[in-house]
This record gives structure tokens, sequence and C-alpha cells, in this order.
């Protein structure tokens, strides 16, 4: 039996493979849909050639990821509400619920000082949309730390109407993920898939291939009521070829679905990784 909650290949887990090829790969892979990162490949900022992909392979788009990576802050525009506005166009366009958005980083001040204002005037222009603000971490180098998001990487501190939560920087930032769904309670949106060791940067592992609850996250989730979806991001840029990219994808959605079925209604604690 089938998993309710829909699980989707992020269109970034084919990189360095173009947005068209997720909807290929999702398609031949059986997952439920597709997350569109829009980033500077032409047919990800586009509704119509993302609209007769997801017809042709019959994948629907059920997520979009704003332009927020540093190597996205010229896409459609360097003003970072006119990048919202448009996502969230794009995702009323295709019909997906979900918009994925980053907090600001520390350079952006207007934009930080006005995201939480900001983001409530654009749900009531697109209330069909969910903006669900995701967890970030602080980077480290050269045994230095630092935040480059304002007022930080984590969103409960703050607090929004929606989330989304990257189980891939909980490992970066040290964080409990079981605890971090709790902070974000019944305004958990979305999930992002993908594993880590608290290395103290971003992995994205195969679920399953680092040490985060991956597998107690999603079968907790029917227990917090949770009505979103679930997006495999994990790095496959490092694969050989095009049939360890497809092994790799197809081992995040058997995991996905195997610990969404178990359905636990329990929210068990997990151990906080430490450096």
């Amino acid at each position: 039996m089938t998993s309710r909650v829909p699980v989707l290949l992020s269109s970034s887990s084919v990189f360095p493979e173009p947005t068209a090829a997720a909807f290929e790969l999702a398609a031949s892979l059986g997952y439920d849909g597709v997350e569109v990162m829009v980033w500077t490949d032409a047919v990800s900022q586009d509704a119509g050639a993302l609209r007769g992909l997801a017809a042709h392979y019959g994948v629907p788009v059920l997520s979009v990821h704003a332009p927020c990576l540093l190597v996205t802050q010229r896409v459609w525009s360097p003003d970072p509400w006119e990048r919202l506005r448009r996502a969230a166009v794009l995702a009323e366009t295709l019909g997906a619920p979900t918009v994925v958005v980053h907090p600001p980083f520390t350079w952006q001040r207007e934009y930080a000082r006005t995201f939480t204002a900001g983001l409530s005037r654009l749900v009531t222009k697109h209330p069909d949309v969910r903006f669900a603000v995701e967890n970030m971490y602080p980077v480290r180098m050269a045994g230095r730390e630092f935040v480059p998001y304002q007022p930080g990487w984590d969103p409960t501190d703050t607090g929004y109407d929606s989330y989304t939560l990257d189980l891939s920087h909980c490992a970066a930032s040290h964080t409990d993920a079981l605890r971090m769904a709790d902070a974000m309670g019944a305004n958990l949106a979305h999930v992002h898939l993908g594993d880590g060791t608290g290395e103290g940067r971003d992995e994205h592992l195969v679920p399953g291939r680092g040490n985060q609850p991956c597998g107690p996250l999603l079968a907790s989730l029917a227990g917090r009521g949770f009505t979103g979806s679930v997006a495999v991001e994990v790095a496959t840029r490092g694969a050989k070829s095009r049939a360890i990219r497809e092994a790799d994808l197809r081992a995040s959605l058997e995991f996905a679905r195997q610990h969404l079925t178990s359905g636990n209604p329990s929210t068990p604690a997990a151990t906080r990784v430490d450096a």
C-alpha cells in the first residue's frame, strides 16, 4: 500500500542534468511529482515548458523552489520580492501548492527587515500557495563559524505560517530534526529528504547513508497530521553514470515510501548530532 504523502523528485537531485531530466527520471522511477528548483536553466523558469513536460511524462509539479541560492540572485530579477512573486505565479499556474523559500541573506538588509510582513502580503495575494520557509545552517570555514542569514538560520526562532524541514541542513547545523519538526508544529508544510553526517556542511546524502533520523521523521508525519509533500533532495553530481544516478534516486524513493507507510503515530526523540 503506497503512502498518502506525495514523494517528489527535486530537479536539483539530477544536477548537472537539466530540469527536463527530472521529469523523465521521476516518471520512470515512479515518483508522485516534481519539485522544480528555479535556477539558470531557462526551462525551470518557464511555466509553458514545465507544463508541457508535466503533461508529456504524466508527472505533476507539486512544489516550486524559489530562486534563493547565491547562484540564482539574478534569475528573473535582482529584486528578491519580484523573484518570490514570480515563483508564486509559477506555482499557481502549475497547480503547485508550495513555494520553498530561504531566509534572507544578511546583506539583503531591506528584504530581511520586511521579510515577515512581505510574506504575509504574498499569502494574501496568493492564498492557494504556502510559502514554506526552510531551515538553513551556519557556515564553518577555517575553524570559524558565521551565519549568512538574517535574522538567523533557524526560522522557528522568528515564526512563520509555513515551514520546509530539510534534514541535510539539520545535520549541517547539528540540530535534532525531530525537535525541529516539533518546533515547526502544525505549520510544517514540506520536507526535503536528504541525509547527512553532521560534518558541518550540506551533504544531501541518499537517506539512510548518514546518521540523521530520516526514517523516524518520515514515520512520525502521520502522527503530526502532516498534509504536505516530501521532496527527495540528494546530491548526485558525483555519479559516474546515469545508471548510478538512477539507482540512488530509486533507493531514495524506496526509503521514503517504506518509512512513510510505517505510519508510526508517535514522534520518537532523536539524539542530537554533535561535531
